[in-house]
């Protein structure tokens, strides 16, 4: 007996590692310090000697069960940037970058060109972010999951000058919540998601004309990352605070950025809900606060201004490409209120 006949087969893992060097390689930075395939990744911080006071700031997650979705539709080139988005968009919120993300990928079995695609959308992922790709782990795992299927979660590194931290403490009654559309449902209430919809090959193939695309396609949509925009934006006006929007929705995520005693109001009609949301509704009768509560309903990120600087904002999202929409206000209080219309 050997360990391939135990259902490892360490020459899938070294093909897996070929296939994915091109990938990994178009992500890195010049402070990457290693070549693919050492036992630690480096990366200098040389950037943080021009700042006051640098601060490392971590992000680690998954993706959920949106995976089931790329198992049944046989389709994993995205999915990597789901989980790099989960991790970016998070640790931005407090005006960090990204400096480099790792992946781990835990199998049933190895097959390489699947691992491959899957590493694919992790780059894209980092290079939508720019971040670098300086490490990762694919462990192969027989009998513990099934051979067919996988799980992939990540980590990120970023860099900020706590002076210019994003912290949401200057938040005041009357600044205005600006919120950034999203590309979908991202990578937030699969679990629902899947008890709503017939989740078979047939269903998931089925052309919608309200969405433009097949079922499949639109649930398989990878998450936005703001990384870049939010960048931008915090470099040319000030931004008192930053909420991604992921499980929770906007009723456990916007609160996260408010100081005590403040509280977020969303005008429910001030923003386009996009359809795929409206058939979820609508298909597995959910109530209208639970949609709320568990998804992002079309604006993948909200952040917090004056609301002096509404229209340089506005300004400077539209040059970004990005569809950005005034959705609500701080007022005293605590948690939040979405006004229904």
């Amino acid at each position: 007996m050997d360990y391939k006949s135990a259902g490892v087969n360490v020459e899938a893992g070294y093909k897996s590692v070929e296939l994915m060097k091109e990938h990994v390689k178009s992500t890195f930075r010049k402070e990457v310090l290693t070549d693919i395939g050492g036992f630690g990744g480096l990366f200098s911080i040389e950037k943080a000697k021009n700042m006051e006071e640098p601060v490392l700031v971590s992000g680690t997650d998954g993706v959920g069960t949106k995976l089931k979705l790329a198992f049944l539709l046989d389709k994993h080139d995205t999915i990597g940037i789901d989980v790099v988005a989960m991790c970016v968009n998070d640790i931005i919120c407090s005006g960090a970058e990204p400096l480099f993300f790792l992946d781990y990928i835990a199998c049933g079995k190895n097959y390489p060109e699947k691992i491959a695609k899957i590493v694919e959308g992790v780059a894209k992922g980092c290079n939508l972010a720019g971040c670098s790709l300086i490490g990762g782990e694919t462990a192969e795992m027989p009998s513990f999951y099934p051979e067919d299927e996988y799980d992939l979660a990540g980590f990120t590194v970023g860099l900020l000058d706590n002076k210019k931290a994003i912290n949401g403490k200057d938040i005041s009654k009357g600044d205005l919540l600006i919120g950034i559309s999203s590309s979908g449902i991202h990578s937030n209430g699969y679990s629902l998601v899947r008890k709503v919809f017939d989740m078979n090959k047939q269903n998931l193939d089925t052309y919608i004309e309200e969405l433009g695309q097949t079922l499949g396609e639109a649930l398989l949509t990878p998450t936005k990352i703001y990384v870049k925009t939010v960048l931008t934006l915090i470099e040319k006006m000030n931004v008192k605070g930053i909420s991604h929007i992921t499980g929770g929705g906007f009723i456990e995520n916007i609160p996260r950025m408010m100081p005590k005693g403040k509280k977020a109001v969303i005008n429910d009609g001030s923003f386009p809900i996009p359809y795929i949301f409206k058939l979820i509704m609508e298909k597995g009768q959910v109530k209208l606060m639970d949609m709320y509560n568990t998804f992002n309903m079309g604006i993948g990120l909200v952040f917090a201004i004056s609301s002096e600087d509404k229209d340089k904002a506005l300004d400077i999202l539209k040059e970004l490409g990005e569809e950005a929409f005034v959705i609500g206000y701080v007022d005293e209080g605590e948690g939040i209120d979405i006004c229904l219309k």
